[in-house]
């Protein structure tokens, strides 16, 4: 591949500012992996009603990136990624008085309009990012910026492992044993735990949101499109785009599935408590992406982003039967190592989906985000599986299919064009 610059210097800025919405929608997606554990014992429900974290979160992403499409063609890409700022700032906030009255539909809610909001931001800071120099560089360009997404993955279990788990863990036996009013006392505390990380996450939005709304923002050919020029869904006709869709939704259930069930899976395999769950291995999981992220990155500068993606494919389905059959501690570091070779993943389908697409690349790029929303499906079938067979380690051969599918896709991509079919 040609060494040409992964950002030209007069877009340097714009490039900075963007990759930290990265990072933005990282912090919200990783804490909901640790939502999910935390949830069962602060209001006292089952895995699979809490899966429905990640339900009501990755449905936002389904809703949102058509209305984002459109308001980019309408106002252009800037004042869209306020836009999703503002929204996800609501979101965080009402986490505030949720975590007060412990309702869990209004979690959900909260939930819901946070990933409406980052759902905004993906549709419009991946396709920027993708168009901002040559497109011979532009999957290499989304995988660093994707880079600091992967730094959000490591910071946001190791900072919420702390502030929202309290280490205080007791066993149904124990609990028989406590006077109603010490349980309740208990899961009230749990679940005022999370209404100060939100309030910061909260505060962390407002003030990304007013960097760039003061920057100033070049204007891309690219990014300029006529309002109402061609129909929504007629990017769909073209099968690489139709493809990056359904693998994208694979990938992204794969890899939520994996992260969200990770503290439940260690406790299983080898009686980790939930601290050491998240902040020793869910950490290493997360600090494994972000290497992948960064040496995935500068290896796409010399090998083809198409054939880099089956082989990760092939190393994933492979640690997913072993962690689904070996057990105990190797059945763990099978698990985690999966995302090394998934850090890769998101980005390449995203920059392989929309290559090449011109003033189709708004409503290409918003079904892809709504893609997305595979890990409101595939996390949900996991716990359901995993509840109703009473072994979560079957569950693992899910994501182990998943990656069959997004393989089939890095097979394919080089031998179609955008044509019509």
């Amino acid at each position: 591949m040609t060494k040409l610059p992964v950002v030209e210097r007069r877009y340097v800025i714009a490039f900075a500012l963007t990759s930290t919405l990265f990072f933005a929608w990282g912090l919200a997606s990783q804490f909901n992996d640790l939502l999910l554990h935390h949830f069962q014992k602060a209001l006292d429900i089952s895995r699979t009603r809490a899966s429905l974290t990640q339900f009501a979160f990755y449905i936002g992403y389904f809703c949102a990136p058509l209305p984002a499409a459109m308001i980019i063609r309408r106002v252009g890409y800037k004042k869209t990624m306020v836009i999703g700022l503002g929204m996800y700032a609501i979101g965080a906030f009402l986490f505030v008085p949720a975590a007060g009255m412990r309702v869990y539909e209004i979690f959900l809610l909260a939930l819901y309009i946070i990933a409406f909001g980052a759902a905004f931001l993906e549709t419009s800071a991946n396709p920027y990012i993708a168009i901002l120099g040559d497109p011979a560089t532009s999957s290499v360009r989304l995988n660093f910026a994707q880079a600091f997404n992967g730094v959000a993955t490591v910071l946001g279990p190791l900072v919420g492992g702390y502030v929202i788990f309290s280490g205080v863990e007791y066993t149904p036996e124990q609990l028989s044993q406590m006077t109603p009013q010490a349980v309740d006392s208990w899961r009230a505390s749990e679940a005022a735990a999370v209404g100060a990380p939100y309030m910061v996450l909260g505060v962390l939005m407002v003030l990304i949101a007013t960097a760039i709304a003061l920057t100033r923002y070049p204007c891309l050919p690219a990014a300029v499109t006529p309002e109402g020029k061609g129909s929504i869904f007629a990017v769909l006709k073209k099968p690489r785009v139709r493809y990056a869709v359904v693998a994208q939704f694979f990938y992204c259930g794969a890899q939520v599935g994996i992260w969200s069930l990770m503290v439940d899976f260690a406790k299983e395999a080898a009686h980790v408590p939930e601290r050491i769950g998240a902040t020793v291995y869910l950490f290493s999981t997360m600090i494994a992406f972000c290497v992948g992220r960064f040496f995935g990155a500068w290896l796409q500068r010399f090998i083809d982003p198409a054939r880099m993606l089956v082989i990760y494919c092939g190393c994933n389905i492979a640690l997913c039967v072993a962690a689904a059959t070996l057990g105990g501690q190797a059945s763990i570091i099978a698990m985690v190592a999966t995302s090394f070779f998934m850090s890769i993943m998101f980005p390449t389908i995203f920059a392989l989906g929309i290559e090449k697409l011109g003033h189709e690349t708004e409503f290409a790029s918003s079904f892809i985000v709504m893609a997305i929303s595979g890990a409101a499906v595939v996390p949900t079938a996991m716990a359901f599986l995993a509840d109703h067979t009473g072994a979560l380690h079957w569950s693992l051969f899910l994501p182990a299919l998943c990656y069959v599918v997004v393989m089939s896709f890095g097979l394919r991509v080089p031998k179609m064009g955008h044509t019509v079919t």
